[in-house]
């Protein structure tokens, strides 16, 4: 099978155990990259429980994925993360009554286990940083590709409550339609006659807000994970 990137390998495989097993195979490294990076140490197939959470998690980031999900990896990545998350409070949760002579070794389990746990959930604050100055650079590229600077977003960006409503209720109505998205991706332009028909809205009003409405699309939809939780859309 021939595919033109991760993306679209996972969109045609889904139910294919076969192809799914393959792709797994291949991704073990960057799984194992992935767990050892949310517990902050080394692991090893075959003895470490955490690394067959990750396969697992990454199976059924397979399986779940659309491309309204943004780039697969960085899917997958976040599930791997919840699936290792809910691990380690299960663990916690049907820990048992241990004697005496245990109670130092349990100890420093629970210790270990919480350690980690705040290494998942806090996750690596510099490295956050450095993704999210790369994904600047690529959506000021994309943005360019659209006739959308920064320097426009900042002068249209919403100042009134009134407005800002106005704007959540467009992107929210957006993003609840997928052939709407591929229309905006496909011809790059806003699809405002539908939504002045659907929503009831002044066209002058969508339009004076036609660049900060396809700026967040394009965020929401895109492989834009770390930026997209500062993006305010509803």
């Amino acid at each position: 099978m021939q595919f033109n990137s991760i993306n679209d390998r996972v969109k045609k495989i889904k139910g294919n155990n076969e192809e799914i097993n393959r792709l797994v195979e291949e991704y073990k490294p960057f799984i194992a990259s992935c767990v050892e990076k949310s517990t902050g140490r080394y692991m090893r197939y075959g003895e470490d429980d955490e690394l067959s959470i990750g396969l697992l998690a990454f199976v059924e980031a397979v399986n779940s994925y659309n491309l309204f999900k943004g780039n697969f990896l960085s899917f997958s990545q976040n599930v791997i993360k919840r699936r290792l998350i809910d691990y380690y409070r299960k663990e916690k949760k049907h820990a048992g009554v241990v004697s005496i002579s245990e109670y130092h070794t349990e100890d420093e389990e629970n210790e270990r286990d919480l350690s980690a746990e705040k290494s998942i959930e806090s996750y690596s604050e510099e490295k956050v940083s450095e993704y999210r100055k790369l994904e600047i650079e690529e959506l000021k590229k994309e943005l360019d590709a659209w006739g959308i600077s920064f320097f426009e977003l900042a002068e249209v960006s919403p100042k009134h409550d009134k407005t800002r409503k106005m704007c959540m209720e467009i992107i929210g109505f957006l993003l609840s339609r997928h052939d709407l998205i591929r229309q905006i991706k496909d011809k790059r332009v806003l699809p405002i006659a539908e939504i002045e028909k659907t929503l009831g809205l002044p066209r002058k009003n969508i339009e004076r807000m036609r660049k900060y409405i396809l700026a967040v699309v394009i965020i929401r939809t895109g492989d834009y994970q770390y930026i997209s939780s500062y993006v305010q859309w509803g």
